[in-house]
C-alpha cells in the first residue's frame, strides 16, 4: 500500500514537520562536503534535498510518489528531481559521492534490493546513509498515536512491526552490502500549535496512521482522538514533542 500519495501539505504537518531538523543530523552524520554530487533517495516532498542544497551539494532526488517530486522539485529548482522508486534507480554505477534516504527504508518494497541499488550508483568509497525512527519507543507521536489505536482494535498495527526499524536490523542490513558501517541515533523535536495541529493531517489519510485513521467509522474515530490527545498529555496551547531517529552509515 502506498500511504504518500496525498498532498505534500498534509504529510508537511504530519510527520514532515520533523524532516528540517532531522535532515542536518543524517547529513552530519553521512559527512557530506559542499560540492558533492548526493543522491536523495525517498526525497518526499524535498526536507533533506533543501538542506543538501543549503549546505552546497550538487543534488538529484527520487521519489515514486507523483505529488511528492512536484513539491520537491518546486521547493528546490537547483535540484534534478525524477520520479523513481529505490530498488530501481534511474542511474549508471558510481555516479554519486554520496546517496542518502531519510525516513525510506522500511517502507521500501524490497529494502535489500534498494539498499544494494543505493550502493550501486555511490562511487567506490563513497557513503550510503539513511535514517529511520525509532517507532518502539523514541519516536513520540507515532507511539502514543499506536498506543491510542490499540485501544480501539487491539490488533492495530504500526510501523515497529516492520523490518530494519531498529539499530540490529539496521546494521545487519547495512553490512550486507557495505563497509564500515555504523549506526548511531539522533533525536529532534517538532513544535504544534495545540492538539488540533496535530489531529488534523491524520484526517488526510496521510501515513499508516493516517490510513489508520480514515479506515475508522465516525465513533470509533472520535475515541481514537480522545484516547490519543489523553496519552499525550497536551490540549489547546503549544507543545513540542520529541523523536529519536536510528541513523545508518555505510561505504561502499
Amino acid at each position: 500500500m502506498n500511504f504518500f500519495t496525498t498532498a505534500a501539505g498534509n504529510y508537511d504537518r504530519h510527520i514532515g514537520r520533523y524532516g528540517p531538523v532531522l535532515a542536518p543530523e543524517l547529513i552530519a552524520a553521512a559527512d557530506v562536503r559542499p560540492g558533492e554530487h548526493v543522491l536523495d533517495v525517498g526525497c518526499g516532498p524535498g526536507a533533506l534535498t533543501t538542506a543538501l542544497l543549503k549546505l552546497g551539494a550538487v543534488v538529484t532526488a527520487v521519489d515514486p510518489s507523483e505529488p511528492f517530486v512536484t513539491a520537491c522539485t518546486e521547493r528546490n529548482p537547483a535540484a534534478k528531481v525524477r520520479q523513481a522508486a529505490a530498488e530501481d534507480l534511474p542511474f549508471e554505477a558510481d555516479r554519486f559521492d554520496a546517496t542518502l534516504a531519510q525516513l525510506v527504508v522500511n517502507f521500501m518494497q524490497d529494502a535489500p534490493t534498494g539498499l544494494a541499488e543505493m550502493a550501486r550508483v555511490t562511487r567506490p568509497g563513497g557513503v550510503v546513509a539513511a535514517a529511520v525512527w525509532d517507532y518502539a519507543d523514541g519516536m513520540t507521536i507515532l507511539r502514543k498515536f499506536w498506543d491510542a489505536a490499540r485501544t480501539i482494535d487491539p490488533d492495530a498495527g504500526d510501523e515497529s512491526q516492520m523490518r530494519y526499524c531498529t539499530p540490529d536490523t539496521l546494521a545487519d542490513l547495512w553490512s550486507s552490502v557495505l563497509d564500515d558501517v555504523q549506526v548511531t541515533e539522533a533525536t529532534v523535536r517538532a513544535s504544534y500549535t495545540g492538539f488540533e495541529d496535530l489531529w488534523a493531517p491524520l484526517e488526510s489519510g496521510v501515513a499508516p496512521s493516517g490510513a489508520f485513521t480514515v479506515a475508522l467509522d465516525e465513533e470509533r474515530r472520535a475515541a481514537l482522538k480522545r484516547e490519543f490527545r489523553a496519552r499525550l498529555g497536551v490540549g489547546d496551547d503549544p507543545f513540542e514533542l520529541s523523536a529519536r531517529a536510528w541513523l545508518a552509515t555505510g561505504r561502499t
